[in-house]
């Protein structure tokens, strides 16, 4: 049952309109303002670490517990164009401390500067490094996962078929949260739940996808994962609001990964609202021990 503080959260996100729909138009300039906006863990015992990998500003997140040869890289959201590392420090914290696994937050390449597949090869130079390199810098990993919301869920998926084409080590499993994996932008939810999204509209959606494909092609897999072949690619944790414009993308994407024989996890979360695990309420809380769960299911 939908707990009385999401009704609550809901009911005044509806007051006012969702991003990109009249009355809250598209803003690069404002967006990235509020996504640079440093979200930091509540527990202060929680370790940060900031750093740079060449020039991408990277931190690391390791909480009291955690074991710091188990990890993670996080992709932020942002729609592929805004977000940064320091507004997902609290949630990082809260995987580090729930996963007992050092989790490392990449800020990648944004477009329009930046158009795909920068972000995409940031990434996996992100997860190669870390891969040998860990918070003390040095000690191998003995387990590692992706994992990313909105564009950075589609940015895990991505990243998870790119390691495969390329025959790169594999993580031990792929986690994305609200994936934004369909930029043709034609999952039937677009449609079904325009007026249940307090978050996201439609309206944005457009500008997000041509500032990032920026010609590209929207049916190359690697920037619609939801079009992709997912034979060879590790088991997968999917968690989605139902109240989501783009919750389909979660869904397709589950029926292509087990139509190819992957291990799919699939969470539709009733009255759930865009990445609701930031949002601080129970179910954020319940979805972070998800994939803790999920996580040690899968360490090697």
């Amino acid at each position: 049952m939908t707990s009385p503080q999401a009704l609550e959260y809901v009911r005044e996100a509806l007051k006012t309109p969702a991003y990109g729909a009249p009355g809250n138009e598209f803003n690069l300039e404002g967006l990235r303002q509020g996504m640079a906006a440093r979200q930091p863990p509540i527990d202060s015992q929680v370790r940060c670490t900031p750093f740079h990998l060449g020039t991408l500003p990277c931190e690391w997140v390791v909480a009291p517990a955690a074991d710091p040869s188990v990890r993670l890289l996080y992709l932020h959201g942002g729609g592929y164009v805004s977000g940064s590392g320091a507004h997902y420090a609290g949630l990082a914290a809260l995987i580090s401390s729930t996963a007992q696994c050092a989790v490392l937050i990449l800020d990648y390449r944004l477009a329009p500067e930046h158009p795909f597949p920068a972000g995409l090869e940031d990434a996996l130079e992100a997860f190669s490094w870390m891969q040998s390199h860990g918070p003390d810098l040095v000690s191998p990993a003995t387990a590692t996962f992706i994992a990313g919301d909105s564009a950075g869920g589609g940015l895990t998926l991505a990243a998870l078929l790119a390691l495969r084409d390329r025959q790169l080590p594999l993580p031990a499993a792929g986690i994305a949260l609200s994936a934004f994996a369909d930029l043709n932008l034609s999952s039937e939810s677009m449609q079904s739940q325009a007026h249940t999204d307090p978050i996201m509209s439609t309206g944005c959606l457009p500008t997000f996808v041509d500032l990032y494909l920026a010609g590209s092609d929207p049916c190359d897999p690697l920037a619609s994962p939801v079009l992709a072949d997912y034979s060879g690619i590790p088991p997968l944790l999917l968690q989605v609001g139902d109240f989501e414009v783009i919750r389909d993308d979660s869904i397709r994407v589950t029926t292509r990964a087990e139509e190819h024989g992957v291990q799919v996890q699939l969470e539709v979360w009733p009255d759930m609202v865009h990445v609701f695990q930031v949002r601080g309420l129970p179910e954020s809380q319940e979805a972070i021990d998800n994939i803790a769960a999920f996580i040690r299911s899968h360490r090697r």
